[in-house]
């Protein structure tokens, strides 16, 4: 391995911006390496897609004291680089970070692949979102070979021929925890699974209610998957009969076990795609009967959602939920559901706030659709402003629903 580290890190000089893949993409094997000898970062700047829950290995801010990173969402293991000022936080969904990627010129890029087949061909294995995007505009290529990811049929590749420097580096690849549940949440999921239509082309986000669905859709039939990742839920859907035959089911990354990734492999169960593709309005609102779940940590009366502040700290970033949030709601037949828990700090604490009190919205009140709690379902996308308030009251939890109505009525005295 020492001699692999080497050559990369001869192309870790001060002054480089470097691109290191995030999600299931980033390389683990790399990341130990690189905390164990964070000064390599000394006067670089990484630039990633890194994802909360998922790339929480090495503070990539952090590493040396004139380091710096950039990103689109924020990682626990980052906030600290992130309140000194090392960290540079886009706000941008999606859609969005892939039109930056493409029109971004880095120093070096470096892919985490497969090893080539006999076409001299390395698939990108369980993650096809950015890489393919920023690859050609990068002054320095970089394969990192790793024989542990694998090669899925319908996953992107890159050539071994377009890169400037080849390396092999073993290591584990990113992996889903076991997903945590409990009765409020499987309420929620209930709900949420009784929406989705049969031939829906269905999308959720990672965790809680969104990640929890899945076991109340096995009685559905012909649905597709056109989603930002795919987890183990969907072979659960397979041996159900709950997929449509031959569907074109879409994913950018995988994220799951490795009992998932080596079936995909071997099934060809999943294409991939890029993030463009993948979260891209143009073809996203083509798609009949989209069904779009995702999470949240507050939604306020006026249908203001909060996907990055749990209380001062910001936890997040915008990510891609406002992407298929907003195409399901010009789908023909679609749906966009917020689905949370009406509480939190063990009931002590309402989801449901009269009013954002956070220094951002991360999704504006014209993009909601549905908000499901354990609590009921407010069906929002053409009610008024009382109607909307009305309708996510009914839904919060009983016990705040009196302060939730008299902070209604003080705030609607105000408006002129």
């Amino acid at each position: 391995m020492a001699n692999a580290l080497d050559t990369i890190w001869r192309e870790f000089q001060p002054g480089r911006t470097i691109y290191l893949p995030g999600a299931t993409g980033e390389s683990l094997a790399l990341a130990s390496a690189l905390g164990g000898d964070p000064e390599r970062a000394a006067g670089v700047h990484l630039l990633s897609c890194l994802v909360p829950g998922m790339n929480e290995a090495l503070d990539y801010g952090g590493l040396a004291a004139d380091g710096t990173a950039t990103t689109f969402l924020l990682p626990g293991c980052m906030r600290e680089s992130f309140k000194r000022g090392q960290v540079s936080l886009i706000p941008r969904t999606y859609w969005g970070i892939a039109q930056q990627f493409q029109a971004t010129r880095c120093d070096v890029a470096i892919a985490h692949v497969a090893p080539p087949d006999a076409n001299g061909l390395c698939s990108l294995g369980i993650a096809s979102d950015f890489a393919p995007l920023i690859w050609p505009q990068a002054a320095v290529k970089i394969l990192l070979v790793n024989p542990s990811m694998p090669r899925l049929p319908r996953a992107l590749s890159l050539p071994l021929a377009d890169a400037d420097v080849v390396v092999t580096l073993d290591g584990p690849l990113v992996e889903a925890a076991p997903a945590a549940s409990n009765e409020e949440v499987e309420a929620i999921a209930a709900k949420v699974a009784a929406l989705v239509p049969d031939g829906a082309h269905i999308q959720t986000g990672i965790g809680g209610a969104p990640g929890a669905i899945w076991k109340y859709l096995r009685g559905h039939r012909g649905l597709v998957l056109r989603s930002g990742m795919v987890n183990d839920w969907l072979l659960d859907l397979r041996d159900a009969g709950a997929l449509a035959e031959d569907a074109r089911h879409l994913a950018g990354i995988a994220y799951g076990t490795r009992a998932l990734y080596d079936d995909l492999a071997g099934s060809d169960l999943v294409g991939f795609a890029t993030t463009f593709e993948t979260h891209g309005l143009p073809a996203l609102v083509a798609l009949p009967r989209l069904t779009s779940v995702n999470g949240a940590l507050e939604v306020d009366l006026f249908g203001q959602i909060n996907v990055e502040w749990q209380g001062a700290a910001l936890s997040s970033g915008v990510g891609g939920g406002p992407d298929f949030m907003r195409a399901a709601t010009f789908s023909p037949g679609g749906r966009s559901i917020i689905a949370l828990p009406a509480t939190a700090k063990r009931g002590t604490l309402s989801r449901i706030v009269a009013r954002l009190d956070k220094p951002s919205v991360g999704i504006a009140r014209s993009d909601i659709d549905t908000v499901v709690t354990e609590h009921g379902v407010a069906e929002l996308r053409d009610k008024g402003m009382d109607q909307r308030a009305e309708a996510l009251i009914a839904i919060a939890a009983p016990e705040f629903q009196a302060e939730l109505a008299e902070g209604w009525r003080n705030l609607r005295a105000t408006f002129r």
